[in-house]
């Protein structure tokens, strides 16, 4: 068997890229954080019920708070808190999801998210002020740092 020697320093620098690369990935909200801590942390940031958002048939990312909320992510920085009818058991354990939608637009209390081939029909769509939060976020962590 043959051995390949990688120099210390390209070794540190795949390291750290890979690590950026990870906290790049992850979400904002610390994931020590229990479900309803994480809903609770988003919902000071969202905005009212609305009716729909226009959806363009894919999505960035999304995370799972609990089997009847989610956060869906349209863009790095556009995010949605949405909350499904219950039961929607497997949300917490599912590896993708899909969304329904009409027209590219996804209507509360009208679409449906797909989980594990069930539909868990959307009861409430409210905007999050996600730049805010990251923002607010950072602000805390630099003042628990100092």
């Amino acid at each position: 068997m043959r051995t390949v020697s990688v120099p210390r320093a390209a070794a540190r620098l795949l390291a750290a890229a890979m690590l950026a690369l990870l906290a790049a990935c992850s979400s904002t909200v610390p994931r020590h954080e229990s479900d309803a801590q994480q809903r609770a942390r988003y919902a000071a940031y969202a905005g009212e019920p609305q009716d729909s958002f226009t959806w363009l048939g894919s999505y960035y990312s999304w995370d799972a708070l609990g089997d009847n909320h989610l956060v869906l992510f349209t863009t790095p920085n556009d995010a949605y808190l949405i909350t499904v009818q219950p039961p929607c058991t497997d949300l917490n354990f599912a590896q993708a999801i899909g969304l329904t939608a009409t027209a590219s637009t996804v209507h509360a209390r009208l679409d449906s998210v797909i989980v594990k081939g069930w539909r868990c029909p959307i009861n409430e769509i409210r905007k999050l002020d996600y730049t805010k939060l990251r923002a607010d976020m950072r602000a805390e962590a630099d003042k628990g740092g100092s």
